[in-house]
């Protein structure tokens, strides 16, 4: 009897014991490796959608996404109708736009302040001119050469930065002048430019109304954001249709 009774104690402590190595299994799944080339793709292509998420900013839920992935896989039906698709997608989709939109204002009206901040203050400094516009420059260097006219085209060496002193363009990076014609570019340029003799080196501090206003460029140079230029006139070359009906008229 007590051999049957310590038996039957052993079997049940087994039995427990086992019990406790499979939960403690289960709470510690084994991590998968990446040796095969299915492993390794899969990995891949997790990967790119995931940065892609990340970067649309877009907020999934993982398990869901394998389970449409295992269904898809296995030919099983949709757990959604065509409908109901549909309709999710619209309602995301006009979620998302309604954020972005979000963002997009908070960053403008961020902008704006430190841009009216900035300007307000720079305008007390010495040698800074405030134009009717709101332009405001400093003159480094001033030449002695035309001042250009609109239809006139421009030769220029320039280095723009933000407030905050990012650069985002640079012609002395790239090693070369760049020219245009004057009135091609930003109002706060073709402003600036007409009070410039050949010759001359300004600092333009531009304000976003004169700039790229509340649309910016869609990289470094944001919503309402106030820009920074040194700018060198090298060359105002003369519009010469416009030169031939000034000797014509005065002739």
């Amino acid at each position: 009897m007590k051999l049957k009774l310590i038996a039957g104690i052993a079997l049940g402590s087994l039995i427990l014991a086992g019990c406790g190595e499979k939960k403690e299994e289960a709470a510690a799944p084994v991590e998968p490796t990446l040796e095969t080339l299915e492993q390794k793709v899969s990995y891949i292509f997790g990967m790119n959608l995931g940065n892609q998420f990340k970067r649309d900013d877009i907020e999934l839920d993982i398990d869901i996404m394998a389970m449409a992935l295992r269904d898809a896989r296995e030919g099983k039906d949709p757990r959604l109708t065509e409908e109901e698709m549909q309709q999710a997608m619209t309602q995301f989709q006009e979620k998302q736009r309604a954020a972005k939109a979000e963002a997009a204002k908070a960053i403008a009206d961020a902008n704006s302040k430190e841009g009216q901040d900035y300007l307000t203050a720079n305008a007390g400094k010495e040698g800074v001119v405030t134009t009717e516009s709101g332009l405001q420059y400093k003159v480094i260097t001033e030449g002695s050469g035309p001042k250009p006219t609109p239809t006139d085209t421009v030769t220029v060496h320039y280095r723009g930065t933000l407030i905050d002193g990012t650069e985002f363009d640079s012609s002395y990076g790239r090693g070369e002048p760049t020219s245009f014609p004057v009135n091609a570019v930003i109002a706060g340029w073709t402003e600036a430019l007409q009070l410039m003799p050949e010759g001359s080196k300004w600092e333009l501090y531009i304000p976003a109304e004169l700039a790229y206003g509340p649309g910016g460029t869609g990289g470094l140079i944001g919503p309402n954001a106030t820009l920074i230029f040194e700018v060198e006139l090298l060359k105002a070359s003369q519009d010469k249709e416009g030169e031939e009906k000034k000797e014509s008229k005065e002739g």
